[in-house]
């Protein structure tokens, strides 16, 4: 059966001279993208973190402004891939891209611990632990940049066979620094979320619940990075088309799932708040999992339907905002609600800084 398939964006203009695999405009709006994103964060978190001066503003304010450092990590990841596709990619830009989006993670991490330090109020325990958090994926989407510095090589490796190793790959240890990063990530997060629920406290409850989300959205990274690695090294088989996309559905259909939990047999104004956010980050997951699905399905495979995946971020994004625009109706009569709807918004925004990406990907994989 033969199939019939239109091009999306990023593989319709692919007739670039040179011998560039992407077209340079269409490479110019997909770095744009999460920059674009990750200003929107920056400056409606500072707005909101700006327009008042109680517990919700702070919270909602310092996780929305933070969250532009994953846009931040994702344009460098964005970067490192077009460049190389578009045959502009130099050894100052191998060195520079991962250090600014390593930069960006530790501005995070840095910042939560000095905030969870340095107050002694609710707020200061909840924006710092989140924060922290938001660092810790920041991180892990660092590495996924670091990792995608020989990316090249995996359309190569597709069309080279099972088997034969490329000489210019990772060596045995970059490898296993690149998988311990995130998973170190998700593991700090997911013990630190889970050690702070064992206090009951209000604050502890609604930090712990999202540090914790925040470690399932580590893990999914962990995919991303494992299927990346694994293609350049060549060593991508069978199992791993079938785990890693797996991994990363598990992990959101958890946040979601767990974030049900809290806000149909736990309600209380508490709880609304991570609640959400866990949907939120669930969510985010299934965005993660349209860059791992794609790497899986075109590895040595053709799939037709390769260049529909980026409508998942896209979709993903659209959800984040409508359900926004529902906890902005809420929170009119509710405070409860403020927080939720400010941050989905954010939630919103990396997850259509994903669609880049995964268009990125689209348009290099296929080629």
């Amino acid at each position: 059966m033969e199939f019939e398939t239109k091009p999306c964006l990023a593989s319709s203009y692919l007739s670039y001279p040179k011998g560039a695999i992407m077209n340079y405009w269409i490479s110019v709006l997909f770095r744009i993208i999460p920059l674009a994103m990750g200003v929107i964060c920056l400056a409606y978190g500072w707005y909101i973190w700006d327009s008042g001066d109680n517990a919700n503003t702070y919270v909602a304010g310092h996780v929305v402004l933070y969250l532009s450092i994953i846009c931040v990590a994702l344009f460098t990841t964005a970067a490192t891939i077009i460049r190389q596709l578009i045959h502009t990619y130099s050894p100052t830009f191998r060195t520079v891209l991962p250090t600014i989006a390593y930069a960006a993670a530790a501005a995070g991490i840095i910042g939560g611990l000095v905030y969870i330090s340095s107050g002694t109020t609710a707020e200061h325990f909840v924006a710092g632990h989140v924060v922290f958090g938001l660092g810790l994926i920041a991180a892990c989407v660092s590495t996924v940049a670091l990792s995608s510095t020989k990316f090249i090589l995996i359309p190569e490796n597709s069309k080279a066979g099972p088997g034969k190793r490329p000489q210019n790959g990772f060596s045995s240890g970059m490898v296993a620094l690149l998988f311990a990063i995130p998973i170190i990530c998700a593991l700090i997060a997911i013990l630190w979320g889970f050690d702070i629920l064992r206090t009951a406290a209000a604050p502890h409850t609604v930090a712990g619940h999202v540090l914790t989300g925040i470690g399932l959205v580590c893990v999914s990274l962990v995919a991303l990075v494992a299927s990346v690695v694994r293609q350049i090294q060549n060593t991508y088989g069978e199992a791993d088309r079938r785990l890693w996309p797996w991994l990363v559905i598990i992990m959101g259909t958890i946040d979601i799932l767990w974030g049900l939990y809290l806000l149909l047999f736990h309600y209380s104004p508490v709880t609304v708040a991570p609640g959400f956010v866990l949907i939120g980050l669930g969510i985010v997951c299934y965005s993660i999992l349209s860059k791992v699905l794609l790497l899986a399905l075109v590895w040595r495979h053709p799939y037709p339907l390769a260049n529909r995946i980026p409508l998942i971020p896209v979709m993903t994004a659209l959800i984040c905002l409508f359900i926004a625009a529902f906890l902005f109706e809420a929170a009119v009569t509710d405070p409860a609600y403020m927080v939720p709807a400010r941050v989905m918004v954010g939630l919103g925004a990396i997850c259509f800084t994903l669609f880049s990406i995964v268009s990125i990907l689209e348009s290099g994989t296929s080629s």
